[in-house]
C-alpha cells in the first residue's frame, strides 16, 4: 500500500484525511504543531514540526520517511484569524501567509524528491479564494495564493508525473468553524441545507490521490461548498 504525507494531521480535515488514508491501508506520516495528534494506530507516525520553518520539516520527512517513497501529499495545515484593514498587523499577515501559503511550499519541497511518477498531491485553500467573506482580508488572500501555487505546480511537476490539485472547502464541522458560534447560521444559508462533515471533505483528498479515478486531473481546485459558492 502507498505512503501518505499530511499536514495538519491533528485536527478538522487534517485528522480526517489521515484516518482516511489508513482506512484505505495506507501508512500515515502526520505533520502538526500539537504532539498529541491522537491517532493511535501502527501504520501512523506522527512529526511534530512547523510547516514555516524549511530545513525542520526537511529532516522530519527525512527521519520519518526514511527509504519508503511518499505517494501522496496532502496539505491541509492552515490558518484563519479575521482580519480586516483596521485590525491588521505585520505579526498577522506573516503567520497567516507563512502557514498557509509558505508551509505548503516547504512541506511539498521536502517531499517531492520522494515522490514517484504516478504519486499525487492536494493543497488545502478555500472557498473565500473565490468569494468575498468580510472580516477575513488577509486569509482569503491567502487561499487565493494557494490556487494559483496549485497551478504552478502542477505545471512544473507533471514532467515528473506527479499531479497536484486542489480541494476549497465551505463550512465544514471542525472545532474551529464550531467555536466562532456561527454553524447554525451558514448551515442555514446554504442551499443543500448543511454544513460538510470532515470526513467527505477527506474523502475527496483520496479520490484525487489514491483512488485511480482522477489520473488525469491536474492543476484544479474543486469547490465544496453545498452549492454556496459556485464558479
Amino acid at each position: 500500500m502507498g505512503l501518505a504525507v499530511v499536514t495538519g494531521a491533528g485536527s478538522g480535515m487534517g485528522h480526517a484525511t489521515a484516518l482516511c488514508y489508513l482506512a484505505h491501508g495506507w501508512s500515515v506520516i502526520g505533520i502538526d504543531v500539537a504532539p498529541d495528534m491522537g491517532h493511535d494506530h501502527p501504520d501512523f507516525t506522527a512529526a511534530v514540526v512547523d510547516v514555516r520553518d524549511r530545513a525542520a520539516v526537511e529532516a522530519a520527512i527525512a527521519g520519518t520517511a526514511g527509504d519508503r517513497s511518499i505517494d501522496a501529499l496532502a496539505n491541509v495545515a492552515g490558518v484563519y484569524p479575521p482580519t480586516t484593514l483596521d485590525t491588521y498587523t505585520d505579526e498577522l499577515y506573516r503567520r497567516i501567509f507563512d502557514i498557509n501559503v509558505l508551509g505548503v511550499l516547504n512541506v511539498t519541497a521536502a517531499c517531492v524528491p520522494r515522490m514517484p511518477a504516478g504519486s499525487a498531491i492536494v493543497n488545502f485553500s478555500s472557498v473565500d479564494a473565490f468569494t468575498v467573506s468580510r472580516g477575513q482580508l488577509l486569509y482569503g488572500a491567502s487561499k487565493a495564493a494557494v490556487v494559483m501555487l496549485t497551478k504552478e505546480l502542477a505545471l512544473e511537476l507533471a514532467p515528473k508525473g506527479i499531479r497536484v490539485n486542489g480541494i476549497a472547502p465551505g463550512w465544514v464541522d471542525t472545532p474551529g468553524n464550531a467555536a466562532t458560534g456561527r454553524m447554525a447560521e451558514a448551515a442555514a444559508s446554504i442551499p443543500l441545507g448543511r454544513v460538510a462533515q470532515p470526513e467527505e471533505i477527506a474523502e475527496w483528498v483520496w479520490t484525487l490521490t489514491g483512488s485511480g479515478i482522477a489520473g488525469f486531473m491536474d492543476g484544479e481546485t474543486v469547490v465544496l461548498s453545498g452549492a454556496d459558492v459556485m464558479r
